[in-house]
């Protein structure tokens, strides 16, 4: 999964794409390049990120060839390599758009399309005016086209076609124009300039208008359309804090989050956003932490709780020590995975741009085949019929709906799952989710909580289980054993020093202490057998406390670690989807691996592993699993190797060590089990969207170059067909994000 290390990667800021063909043209060309191995852009952000061979290509040549393309790079400079900070970049870029003025016309055009995704308002106000105009004109040529036509080419015609034709198709002309120019031939300016100019030659002019209109209207839509699936995209990316308040030898003043350094303190009122992470040193509030996790409940936090930045302070003030930099912080590390999800392209996505970047091609040439080879061939055929006949199929044949809706139909989809708190690093692990046939989890932290709880206490000889609780609470008031405080947590009630004398711990089985004048011994089984203390009870599934009084047998307290309330939900659900092997890999011991894996309904469970095991325990199963995917879904450090190496590597997110977070593919903000499920739904409903916009658009095309071929589609439904194909491509891949 990792690529190889001689790779380097890089990521620059784009200003200048105004359509969606941008995005094929400079991923094309920079492929092209020896010594690139990936190139994607996210038309939504304006990033490019190019994976490359430092050896056979220099950034410089990349550069070079992005603006031979005729685009702005903006600040190459900061444009930070993924491997080091690569946060401030993002920050950088991010408060760029945010309304610092820009110097220079290039850099200021180039950020608008590349950031402030509010442009398409302000687009739609200056466009709008010439097609309305354009709309006009066509009208009356239509209205007065029978007393016109009396005259052949008379004057009038002209005065009212031609510049409705330029109105409407001024931008196509022009930018086809640009690309040609730049060697940038096939694309969809082009096929639709041909296809009017053709019209024209031929005397069609109302459909050479219309041709312009309809196309004009519809790319209006389009970007309108994913101008707000670009919004819903940056609201989500809204909850990034702007404003620290820095507590400064008593005075409070506003600053930058970025500036603020580990170990200050920072206060948050109610309403504000926690602007970096850290832990709160005063104040109690509830919490807004749906920005995060996509939980809906407010969490309640107290002195000595971590927060962390992106959640929203709900009631009292916070004083809050940082404990880090803001680029470190959950959130700027959100934002970077949203934003550069989709530099990770999946397999259909990399067929559409190859697709597309030989069916274009291929059509202008059968266009001229229809144009040029009946009127030769087949005698008294109609020059100019067969002519008409090759433009609607020029008109037909552009790709663009399938080019722009299926980026942003996965884009969709991590924005969607994002909102749901899980996190997709990349749209190809949308595509491997799809495929997941076996889960395997790990327990402590992922199945279960990782806090310890007495749940059973049993008692023998006579004793209550209070006198029990009490007497092992104050026997274990020294240690700091995670066993020892949840005895105390159970017992809840202050303990004094001296009513506990004679405190001794022996190594690995236990203590021994005096208790109101009674000696008590607690420990394992293995303490008893060498106090030799006459007992009924030895073996007992989980961690086990034993008690002796006196040397009497009193019993024992049973300590588990606590099953997270939807684990058994979220191995059913991922049985109802098809899922066909859940499995536990744990470090723990086999009786108590048991115990959780039976009461979850698990299909199997390996205990007693140490990392390494886990390795091999994963590899084993990857050798047998064939085509089909495995997820591995951890939160520890000693994960990290495994999720690593699993198809689809989940962290959770909430509690998870940066080294689980880090090397996964899927984060789940909230710690729960049951998001797991709903990352393969998120995933197959996605996968589900881009397969029909692929079927509908090409199934639509298809049929009217045949019925274009045979004569029966003329210019009109063609463009109705290019437009409608596009527009309902793309509004299908809205539906994702909701």
């Amino acid at each position: 999964m990792a690529q190889p290390s001689s790779l380097k990667t890089q990521q620059m800021q784009v200003g200048g794409m105004d359509c969606t063909s941008c995005k094929l043209k400079i991923e094309g060309s920079l492929e092209r390049l020896k010594g690139v191995a990936e190139a994607s852009v996210t038309v939504s952000t304006g990033r490019l990120t190019v994976i490359y061979d430092p050896e056979q290509v220099s950034e410089a040549t990349i550069q070079e060839r992005i603006k031979s393309l005729g685009y702005t790079l903006e600040n190459p400079k900061s444009a930070a390599p993924l491997q080091g900070h690569k946060h401030h970049h993002h920050v950088e870029a991010h408060s760029d758009a945010e309304g610092h003025t820009h110097h220079g016309h290039d850099e200021a055009e180039g950020h608008d399309h590349g950031h402030s995704h509010g442009s398409d308002e302000f687009n739609l106000k200056q466009e709008l005016p010439p097609v309305l105009m354009a709309i006009a004109l066509f009208a009356i040529a239509i209205l007065f086209e029978q007393p016109l036509h009396n005259t052949p080419y008379q004057i009038a015609e002209f005065a009212v076609i031609i510049p409705a034709y330029l109105l409407s198709g001024w931008t196509v002309l022009t930018t086809a124009g640009r690309n040609i120019l730049r060697g940038q031939i096939f694309d969809e300016n082009f096929l639709m300039t041909i296809a009017t100019l053709g019209a024209l030659a031929i005397h069609q002019l109302p459909e050479a208008v219309a041709v312009m209109l309809f196309f004009r209207v519809g790319e209006l839509f389009q970007e309108y359309s994913v101008g707000r699936s670009r919004r819903s995209i940056k609201a989500l990316l809204e909850v990034r804090p702007d404003t620290a308040n820095l507590k400064l030898n008593g005075t409070v003043q506003q600053v930058s989050p970025e500036t603020v350094n580990v170990g200050d303190i920072i206060l948050v009122k109610p309403g504000e956003k926690v602007p970096l992470d850290g832990e709160i040193l005063e104040g109690t509030s509830q919490v807004d932490t749906s920005a995060l996790t996509g939980e809906s409940v407010p969490r309640t936090v107290k002195p000595g709780d971590l927060i962390l930045a992106g959640m929203i302070n709900q009631s009292g003030v916070l004083t809050i020590r940082v404990t880090k930099q803001f680029g470190e912080s959950s959130i700027a590390k959100i934002l970077d995975l949203v934003e550069n999800a989709s530099s990770k392209k999946a397999s259909t996505e990399k067929f559409i741009t190859q697709f597309a970047r030989y069916y274009t091609p291929v059509v202008v040439f059968l266009s001229l085949a229809v144009a040029l080879l009946p009127p030769l061939l087949i005698p008294g055929a109609d020059r100019s019929d067969w002519v008409y006949r090759a433009l609607v199929l020029l008109v037909i044949s552009c790709p663009c709906g399938l080019v722009i809706s299926i980026p942003l139909g996965y884009f969709g989809g991590i924005g969607g799952a994002a909102k749901h708190g899980i996190l997709i690093k990349g749209s190809t692990f949308l595509d491997s989710l799809t495929a997941v046939k076996t889960v395997v989890f790990d327990k402590t932290g992922t199945l279960t909580k990782g806090t310890f709880k007495v749940t059973q206490v049993v008692t023998k000889n006579g004793f209550s289980e209070s006198e029990l609780l009490t007497l092992a609470a104050k026997a274990e008031s020294h240690s700091n054993h995670p066993v020892a405080l949840s005895i105390r947590d159970a017992y809840a009630q202050p303990i004094a020093d001296s009513e506990v004398t004679d405190y001794k711990e022996i190594a690995g089985q236990g203590i021994r202490a005096v208790v109101q004048n009674q000696v008590v011994i607690a420990g394992s089984d293995r303490l008893l057998h060498r106090e030799k203390i006459d007992h009924d009870t030895c073996d007992v599934a989980g961690t086990v406390v034993h008690l002796a009084v006196d040397g009497c047998y009193a019993g024992y307290i049973l300590i588990a670690d606590e099953i997270k309330a939807d684990a058994a939900q979220a191995v059913r659900d991922l049985k109802r989807m098809g899922v066909e092997k859940t499995m536990m890999l744990t470090g723990d011991n086999q009786t108590v691996a048991q115990s959780v894996a039976h009461q979850i309904g698990l299909d199997a469970v390996v205990a007693e592993l140490l990392p390494e095991g886990k390795v091999d325990e994963i590899e084993n199963l990857l050798d047998r699993s064939g085509k089909a995917k495995l997820a591995f879904v951890g939160d520890g450090i000693n994960d990290a190797p495994v999720i690593a190496r699993a198809d689809v590597g989940m962290a959770m997110g909430g509690l998870g060590s940066d080294a689980a977070i880090e090397t996964a593919d899927v984060v789940l903000m909230t710690d729960a089990p049951s998001k797991v499920a709903e990352a393969i739904k998120i995933a197959r409903k996605t996968r589900q969207i881009v397969v029909q916009n692929i079927v509908v658009a090409l199934a639509i095309k298809a049929l009217f170059i045949a019925l274009g071929t045979i004569g029966l589609a003329t210019l009109w439904e063609a463009v109705f067909a290019d437009v409608g194909v596009a527009l309902l491509a793309i509004l299908n891949a809205t539906r994702i994000a909701k």
